[in-house]
């Protein structure tokens, strides 16, 4: 310390009474009291340590923790910057090392054991390292593997997630894997990343048809294309073999005399065909022979209580006493 007389002569300086564990109290030769604060910069100076880094002030809404959970849970920093309402530079001492421990943990996922799930296929790579099986699929696709660009970030659960984005003549995309650090193996998530490990896709079974719609299919199947009513577009499938019960046709009078059955359409085609007058001679007389012998039926009265019996004779004969 320079004299206070503006000389240059170093002054010595020795420790008087009133120091205290945060204040030093020093006199000079001359009696001259000087006070200087123990501060964590005189003490690391004292024992001899090297300075620690000081922390960068900085203006921002985001405690540092949680930059560093944002960053390790696959954030980038460009993101976490414009969230704290800073910059890039400013949050840089806090992202740096949680992005070499992104790196590190893609780094030992690559080498860690591939697992299949329930319900995938058979991989056609032989090792099941995942960075050689990815390093065998590629070569044996004609793509360089060295293009995949890894990287990993951690769930909230704890457990990491691997990337790998890849992008070939063949196909491109964001392959997933969950990574077991404790277990030291990995799971593909998506198809893509089974295609990057050269695992055949499970092939979709076709859903089943239905058995009504089946069969529909076999009638119609059966049926000539020019049987169908109106052409093939007529009716929807199945539509136009429904069946349809048809309606019964009407019943004839009991009084009334019988005619002949055949159609109208055959009376007028096949005119030769019409009865002659001896059977419609006949059809007449037997109408008249039931209509006598229902005016000699006697009527069935009715009583209360339980109907009526008919006898043996009125069920033979059809007739009652005269």
């Amino acid at each position: 310390m320079a004299d206070q007389g503006g000389t240059d002569r170093p002054v010595r300086l020795t420790l008087a009474a009133g120091t205290t564990p945060r204040r030093l109290q020093l006199v000079d030769e001359q009696g001259t009291t000087y006070t200087l604060d123990i501060t964590p910069e005189l003490r690391t100076a004292v024992r001899g340590d090297s300075p620690r880094r000081l922390e960068t002030p900085m203006s921002s809404s985001i405690r540092p923790r949680e930059i560093q959970t944002r960053i390790r849970a696959g954030e980038s920093a460009e993101t976490v910057a414009e969230a704290a309402g800073t910059t890039v530079e400013a949050i840089m001492p806090y992202v740096g090392p949680v992005l070499a421990e992104r790196e590190h943990v893609a780094g030992r996922a690559q080498k860690a054991s591939v697992r299949r799930t329930p319900g995938e296929g058979t991989g056609q790579a032989q090792s099941r390292v995942l960075g050689d099986a990815v390093a065998a699929h590629l070569r044996g696709r004609g793509a360089d593997p060295t293009t995949v660009v890894w990287d990993a970030y951690r769930r909230d659960t704890g457990r990491w997630v691997l990337t790998g984005t890849f992008d070939t003549d063949e196909r491109g995309g964001i392959a997933r894997f969950t990574y077991d650090a404790p277990g030291n193996y990995v799971l593909s998530d998506n198809d893509d990343a089974r295609w990057l490990i050269g695992d055949v896709l499970p092939v979709t079974a076709p859903p089943a048809r239905d058995d009504l719609q089946q069969v529909r299919e076999r009638r119609l199947a059966a049926v000539p294309a020019e049987e169908l009513p109106l052409g093939d577009a007529a009716l929807p499938l199945g539509d136009a073999f429904d069946e349809v019960p048809a309606a019964p046709a009407p019943a004839a009078p009991a009084d009334e005399p019988l005619r002949a059955t055949a159609p109208e359409a055959a009376i007028e085609a096949e005119p030769d065909t019409l009865a002659t007058p001896d059977a419609a001679s006949d059809a007449e007389a037997e109408a008249e022979a039931e209509a006598e012998r229902a005016r000699h039926r006697r009527p069935v009265q009715k009583k209360r209580g339980r109907a009526s019996v008919p006898s043996w004779d009125e069920i033979m004969f059809g007739g009652g006493d005269q």
